[in-house]
């Protein structure tokens, strides 16, 4: 167990103050019984809710996985690490995915970490090659089981469960209510923790209607983007085809966007997020794959350019606004012909948009590639001085930095990128030459 103390510096290295109902709930229930399934809607800060209690129960000292936590999809794996590490806890943390090198998963579990984070398929990949043992495991957490269920891991997660056979704690968190849990989760009499949007979460959102005129709302959603004010929006659509076609024509009529989707290669997914994130494009054009589960930064505008058929679905869509008591809105799309599912409330306010409104300003940052990351030694400071006395960059020049395994990217400001190029062209960071340059 953490003392008090402990936990108030954890907090402080989250940057909050206090937990919230929720996140005490949860924290007691986790510590105190064997079993818990925690419902929480997205964006309510359930990582947090079953993370410290996860850091009270690992024993110090011990070379050996301690808690597994497993998640649908590699974002979410990758922000739960993010936030372990925020926490600045001690222990050691590693994350496995599909579309990360297996060799170095493999070399990194050589020296086990006391928290393991993964999803199915590749968890499943690393018990099947006995590259770290099962028997020190005690606690098992199903992050966003309904969307495990939903993408089809029963098989894995049952191979996996039935291998931990000194599993005394299991924690199921879902954002949705009313799944069915199956025979091999073996879960036990839990407590069941439910709190709805009500109780729990601000209800800051606001949701608005755009008629559209044209069967293809393409204008439409380009009206609406320039009438933001060069704010940054999700654009949702319902099919991978669709997100690359809508991101394609908005670029066409001069909006900054790229598209994300479950189709495309891991690096293009970390690269489209990249890039999002650091602002070198304003808008994300997805599929439900950004419902949940990315770190991105807090949106004020989310706009379902196409309707998900089930309520839950768009629910989740406009979690990604209106989080931790900031205000959001939600734009619905709709065509004037087009069913309204029963899920959108009669009285909506009906928005009219500005016929003339300006292009939204191009972004002010573009996203630089650096050829080495953690594995090369390379760290954020490496490459903030180097930019900075090398390239002769100065403070507001440069965004958002994330260092990979191999690579890096950088945000540079795009009027300073050109003759920050020229500058490093034959510099050596580190004493070592990488390929730094525009990335593509």
């Amino acid at each position: 167990m953490i003392s008090s103390q402990q936990q108030e510096q954890t907090l402080k290295s989250l940057g909050i103050s206090a937990l919230k109902p929720m996140q005490e709930a949860a924290q007691k229930a986790i510590l105190q019984d064997n079993d818990t399934f925690l419902i929480a809607p997205t964006g309510s800060g359930k990582t947090i809710a079953f993370l410290l209690p996860v850091l009270q129960l690992l024993k110090p000292n011990r070379n050996e996985v301690q808690c597994l936590i497993l998640a649908p999809t590699r974002e979410l794996a990758m922000q739960i690490e993010q936030v372990w590490k925020k926490m600045a806890t001690g222990y050691k943390v590693n994350v496995c995915y599909g579309g990360h090198p297996v060799e170095t998963e493999i070399k990194n579990l050589s020296n086990p970490p006391a928290l393991l984070i993964g999803t199915p398929g590749r968890i499943t990949d690393h018990i099947s090659r006995r590259t770290f043992s099962l028997d020190g495991i005690h606690t098992l957490v199903l992050d966003e089981f309904d969307k495990s269920l939903e993408l089809g891991f029963q098989e894995e997660m049952a191979y996996i469960i039935s291998g931990l056979r000194n599993l005394r704690k299991r924690v199921l968190v879902s954002a949705t209510s009313g799944i069915t849990i199956p025979d091999f989760v073996k879960l036990n009499a839990p407590t069941t923790l439910t709190f709805t949007p009500n109780e729990d979460v601000s209800t800051n959102l606001t949701v608005k209607i755009v008629n559209s005129d044209a069967k293809d709302k393409i204008e439409t959603l380009f009206q609406l983007i320039c009438s933001l004010n060069s704010e940054s929006a999700l654009i949702f659509c319902n099919h991978r085809d669709a997100a690359e076609r809508t991101s394609a024509l908005l670029n066409e009529m001069g909006i900054y966007s790229t598209f994300y989707h479950g189709g495309m290669e891991q690096d293009d997914r970390e690269r489209a997020l990249i890039l999002f994130r650091n602002g070198s494009v304003t808008y994300l054009v997805t599929t439900d794959l950004a419902a949940r589960g990315l770190d991105i930064p807090e949106m004020k505008h989310v706009i379902h350019y196409h309707l998900p058929p089930h309520a839950h679905e768009f629910t989740h869509r406009n979690g990604r606004t209106a989080r931790m008591q900031t205000s959001g809105t939600a734009y619905v799309i709709l065509h004037r012909d087009e069913p309204r599912p029963p899920y959108l409330d009669k009285s909506l306010e009906t928005l009219e948009l500005p016929a003339n409104s300006p292009l939204p300003n191009p972004p002010e940052f573009v996203t630089i590639y650096i050829s080495g990351g953690k594995k090369n030694k390379l760290n954020k400071v490496d490459i903030v001085g180097f930019f900075s006395q090398k390239g002769q960059l100065e403070k507001g020049d440069l965004g958002l930095i994330e260092v990979k395994d191999f690579i890096s990217f950088a945000a540079v400001k795009k009027a300073k990128v050109d003759a920050f190029l020229k500058r490093i062209k034959d510099e050596k960071m580190k004493g070592k030459k990488y390929k730094i340059e525009l990335a593509r």
